[in-house]
């Protein structure tokens, strides 16, 4: 009797599954199942077409050359060539194989920097002044005038720094340089510092120029101030800092050449077979420091010269 029901069962199943005598699989028949897949099918293309839709119509208000809401942007980031591991550079310079990874890095980023690179006849770039001057307005952040131009940075302005005469940028010498960049930030107008603010070091209240971001460069413990000697600053014109006519900045679509003005610091008697570390800021009315981010408008280097 047991063994009757059991069959039963098994019976049952296997009819859920497929019913022949009523034509149907899992419960439905052939024109139910089609009538419930065209409207899931109706349903979900319904919730595609409205998500499609909603986004079509919100890339229209957003541009693909300027981001609408820049309120929250940070302040520019202050960067140095080379970048390395924690921020420290330990040499020996009689031996070029503890230095060439840092002069190779140096050599490719300023490789845009070379004026073959910035030809007369290239329409992309623009006779600037040679000298720190103000903005260059160059209209709406649109292609309606097609591309931005942007102005040349020649390499040699770096002097020492530059690559051209020494191509070991003072490390087999001792003399280590350093390229500093302030980072891109689209639109972004860098302000100079106001003559004899209290934010300026002392060595440079006084000696600002109206139309230049000034940088420099000091220990950053106080008992690492004996410790770094002469420094030297190579930039446009002679000056320590970044010319506002680089400013502001269009983006890689309508300034696909834009060259980021360059400062490079040199190292002339850094203390030897010690730690050095050593903090570099740029300074603006529009540039701030935070003590979440190491990099904001400021960064710090440690070297160490060891002399085999």
């Amino acid at each position: 009797m047991a063994h009757g029901k059991a069959k039963e069962g098994d019976g049952n199943w296997k009819k859920f599954i497929w019913n022949s005598e009523k034509k149907e699989f899992l419960g439905r028949t052939g024109g139910s199942w089609f009538k419930i897949l065209l409207f899931y099918v109706i349903f979900y293309g319904c919730l595609a077409g409205i998500f499609v839709g909603t986004i079509q119509v919100m890339l229209l208000t957003v541009s693909v050359f300027e981001p609408k809401y820049q309120d929250r942007v940070a302040p520019p980031g202050l960067t140095t060539i080379p970048q390395v591991l924690k921020m420290e550079i330990s040499f020996d310079p009689g031996n070029p194989t503890t230095y060439e990874k840092y002069v190779k890095v140096m050599e490719n980023f300023l490789k845009r920097y070379d004026l073959e690179n910035q030809k007369e006849t290239d329409t992309d770039f623009d006779s600037c002044s040679l000298v720190p001057s103000g903005y260059i307005e160059r209209g709406k952040y649109d292609d309606s005038a097609g591309r931005k131009k942007s102005c040349r940075f020649n390499r040699a302005w770096l002097d020492n720094c530059s690559g051209l005469n020494d191509t070991t940028f003072g490390y087999k010498e001792g003399k280590p340089c350093l390229i500093v960049k302030l980072n891109r930030v689209l639109g972004f107008k860098p302000k100079p510092p106001q003559n004899g603010s209290d934010s300026l070091p002392e060595e440079l209240k006084g000696r600002t120029n109206n139309f230049l971001i000034p940088v420099h460069c000091a220990a950053k413990k106080d008992e690492d101030i004996d410790k770094i000697g002469i420094v030297e600053y190579y930039g446009m014109g002679g000056l320590a800092g970044f010319p506002l006519q680089y400013y502001p900045y269009y983006g890689k679509l309508l300034q696909p050449k834009y060259l980021q003005p360059l400062l490079a610091v040199q190292f002339m008697n850094l203390t030897e077979d010690m730690g050095v570390r050593i903090e570099c800021k740029a300074y603006g009315d529009n540039i701030y420091y935070s003590d979440k981010d190491r990099f904001q408008g400021r960064f710090d280097v440690k070297f160490e010269i060891k002399r085999s």
